[in-house]
């Protein structure tokens, strides 16, 4: 008989689930690993008795006595028996099951030679044998079933990575970029880490679709041209993509390359186009279609108001074909520039900012591409500056092919320019340029990359200044041309007017040019440029005054026929002027000093006032200078005058007075003044009326001039004599105060001291007869000859209004 033995206390279990195969430690006391030694549990929901070898329900099967450790602890193993594979867990049975199998044990050794429970697993087994042995083929079909439909559920299940991609291709092809992106995010959520093979093949085939489609979008991002929309849309696909490199940089890169590559190919097609085809539009890039706002759209609206009269007052196609290919390339160039450069800049704000990437991407990526702006800043910097100088080079090129270096001059230059630009396209040029640096400002680039731009328009607005002054003195060298000699009633022709008129206009279409627009400085702010300018301004005023000296010495075959204006409240005395006259030598240098009188007294100074409203410098010098020239000129031609008429007035005296052997010791008592002094009066009222009929302002200056002459020769003359008979003295004093007495009106200092001189070389009157007789006589002549005196009468009354 066996001895009893105290029953197991268990107290624990560990695991309390697990798979097959899965090591569970019981802990208690009492525990043993014999055959006979039981422990209950419960085993996927069933109450099952573990003995030595057990096989449950649900065909788990657990060994008792594989081990025990150091604490009695028992480690049971559990095994498969052929199905199963879920987890199942584990629960101790009862104390009170446990005390009833331990009686039925007891009792059934005592009565049964071995084991009750060894030979009830016995025949269960047999039981299980016999029933696999009936049931194994409908259990193989079951099996076979189950199988089919567990693959079938993994594929109903699974469907969207097995189809994924296929989806990825035509979405791709429909141009549904997003519809992919989405699919692939969930895929890569769901089986990015996946051990399933068939899981990690079906995802590869995904992987391989994701990274064609990012070499696509990558394709498209770096065509160009392209819309700043699609590119925003390409740098965010890629981004959500999680495409490698950055290829929002490389997008601002080629945009990059692509506007220098425009600004290059526009100015080889105009070159190409000037030398062989008059045409003005390259083929490469025609972007008068382009629908964004265009700078030249302002400034075909205030063309007319800048060009002057030599330009149309719209952008028509007659324009266009009028314009110097150098201009319109400028133009073309700037509106290309307008065209990308906005968009170029604002992918590189967006770049800054981060808006160009999605909000996951952002977020994961933002601490990379901060240090990505970082260090691309001065990267973009050069990028600006580069486009910026070529714009600034290419214009300099066209317009101010001297500016730039000889080295530089096949890659900016080549115009092979023949003449340089007028004034008018000049300025026309600038207001392109200003509207281009206004439109670049109003981008936020900052000022100091647009700082060469200024350079270029100061530079500009020196040169066009220049030119225009220069133009200006090349007009007023051809008014020669333009002088009708008509005389209006101020003695005056229109050239001074023309003149003035010339320099007026040439200085308003410099007024948008001088004019400071913000951030611009003064076109003289350079001592130089003010130098050169002051220079201009008194070549111009001088080539006038040498184009007054040309006509003044034209010969008379080259003076057409010509109308003068006489004054009718001045009667052409002597019939000398006629309405058809050809003019004398001596009426064109009266003309012409007229003419210099109302320069000096208005014209000059008005010129003045105009450059001083436009702020030129050094107007002092210009007057000054201008003023000497002309003042030269004009004595220079009155000596001329006065020497042409007044020497054969002067050397008739002599010969006058001593005709039919004539003495002074030896003469007649005085009847009259003879007839030499009424001749010598008579050229002297011609003179009058040749000077009234050009300009009564010159009668004074120019009489006063010839009796200047006539007294002091008439002085020489009575000086010379050595002594006079009381007759002669006479004779002589009548025909000296006769002269005096009607010409008093034009008198001067030194007429009169002539004069004077001439009667202190007489002897005096001794008796109040001969007094009388000399009134007498002096009376009698102005009375005889009242009507050709009435000239000096005339001017004296003008004189004492006046």
């Amino acid at each position: 008989m066996s001895r009893s033995r105290q029953p197991p206390l268990v107290t624990g279990i560990s695991p309390n689930e697990g798979i097959p195969w899965t090591k569970v430690t019981i802990r208690g006391e009492n525990l043993g690993t014999g055959p006979t030694d039981l422990i209950g549990l419960t085993i996927c929901g069933h109450n099952c008795l573990l003995t030595a070898e057990w096989m449950s329900a649900s065909k788990i099967v657990c060994r008792v006595g594989q081990a025990k450790n150091d604490k009695g602890d028992i480690i049971v193993t559990t095994k498969s028996g052929g199905r199963g594979t879920s987890t199942v867990s584990f629960k101790l049975l009862k104390p009170e099951k446990i005390a009833i199998h331990q009686k039925l044990e007891a009792d059934g050794t005592e009565k049964v030679e071995g084991s009750m429970t060894q030979k009830l697993e016995n025949v269960l087994n047999r039981a299980s044998n016999t029933a696999d042995t009936l049931f194994q083929e409908v259990l193989g079909r079951k099996d076979k079933a189950d199988s089919t439909r567990n693959a079938l559920n993994v594929l109903q299940r699974f469907k969207f990575l097995f189809n994924l991609p296929l989806n990825i291709e035509r979405n791709i092809q429909k141009g549904d970029y997003d519809v992919v992106i989405n699919d692939y995010e969930k895929a890569k959520s769901l089986f990015g880490k996946t051990e399933v093979q068939v899981f990690k093949k079906y995802y590869a085939e995904v992987e391989t679709r994701i990274e064609a489609l990012r070499e696509l979008l990558l394709d498209k991002l770096l065509e160009t041209p392209s819309t700043l929309h699609d590119q925003k849309r390409y740098i965010r696909y890629l981004s959500d993509l999680h495409a490698s490199g950055d290829p929002a940089w490389q997008c601002i890169g080629a945009q990059h390359k692509w506007i220098l590559q425009l600004m290059h190919s526009c100015k080889e097609g105009y070159v190409k186009d000037l030398k062989g085809n008059p045409g003005l539009h390259s083929p490469m890039l025609d972007l008068d279609n382009d629908t964004r706002p265009s700078v030249l759209g302002h400034l075909s609206q205030t063309a007319s108001l800048k060009r002057g009269s030599s330009f149309q007052s719209g952008r028509d196609d007659t324009w266009r074909y009028k314009t110097p290919h150098r201009v319109a390339f400028v133009e073309k160039l700037t509106k290309l520039v307008l065209s990308q450069l906005p968009n170029f800049w604002k992918l590189w704000i967006s770049y800054v900012n981060g808006s160009l990437f999605s909000e996951t991407a952002e977020k994961s990526g933002q601490i990379e591409r901060s240090k990505n702006v970082r260090q691309r800043q001065n990267d973009f910097k050069k990028m600006i500056q580069e486009v910026m100088h070529s714009l600034v080079k290419l214009t300099r090129g066209a317009l101010l092919p001297l500016s730039i270096r000889d080295g530089e001059a096949k890659q900016y230059g080549g115009w092979e320019v023949k003449c340089e630009l007028s004034g008018q396209w000049l300025a026309h040029a600038i207001q392109t340029v200003r509207l281009t640096h206004e439109s670049l400002t109003a981008l936020e680039i900052p000022n100091d990359l647009l700082q060469t731009i200024q350079d270029l328009i100061l530079d500009l607005r020196v040169r066009c200044v220049m030119a225009t002054l220069q133009h200006t003195a090349e007009e007023i060298k051809r008014l020669a041309e333009k002088e009708d000699w008509i005389v209006d009633n101020e003695g005056l022709t229109s050239l001074p007017c023309q003149f003035e008129q010339c320099i007026v206009c040439s200085l308003q279409s410099l007024k948008g040019v001088l004019e400071c627009k913000p951030g611009e400085a003064s076109v003289f702010q350079q001592p130089k440029t003010q130098e050169e300018v002051c220079q201009l301004s008194i070549n111009i005023m001088q080539v006038f005054i040498y184009c007054l000296e040309q006509l003044s010495t034209k010969p008379d075959a080259d003076i057409d026929t010509t109308h003068l204006s006489v004054d009718v409240s001045s009667p052409d005395l002597f019939g000398s002027i006629h309405e058809d006259f050809s003019l004398t030598s001596e009426q064109r240098l009266l003309i012409v000093l007229s003419n210099c009188c109302y320069l000096e007294r208005h014209t000059f100074l008005n010129i003045a006032e105009h450059f001083e409203k436009h702020n030129f410098q050094g107007i002092e010098k210009i007057t000054q200078v201008s003023m000497a020239s002309l003042k030269e000129l004009d004595q220079r031609l009155f000596e001329n005058y006065i020497e042409l008429k007044a020497d054969p007035i002067v050397g008739s005296l002599e010969p006058g007075i001593y005709a039919g052997y004539f003495d002074w010791k030896d003469c007649l008592p005085p009847t009259g003044v003879r007839n030499y002094l009424k001749e010598a009066l008579v050229n002297i009222i011609a003179v009058h009326a040749e000077v009234f009929t050009i300009s009564k302002e010159l009668v004074p200056r120019v009489l006063s001039k010839v009796i200047e002459a006539v007294s002091e020769e008439l002085s020489r003359l009575m000086q010379c004599v050595s002594s006079f008979s009381k007759n002669g003295a006479l004779q002589a004093r009548l025909e000296i105060c006769a002269l005096r007495d009607t010409v008093a009106v034009y008198l001067t200092p030194e007429s009169k001291s002539s004069f004077k001189q001439a009667l202190e070389a007489l002897p005096q009157l001794s008796s109040g007869a001969d007094k009388k007789l000399l009134e007498e006589l002096l009376n009698k002549f102005k009375s005889s000859m009242h009507l050709q005196l009435t000239c000096f009468q005339a001017a004296s009354s003008t004189m004492m209004k006046t």
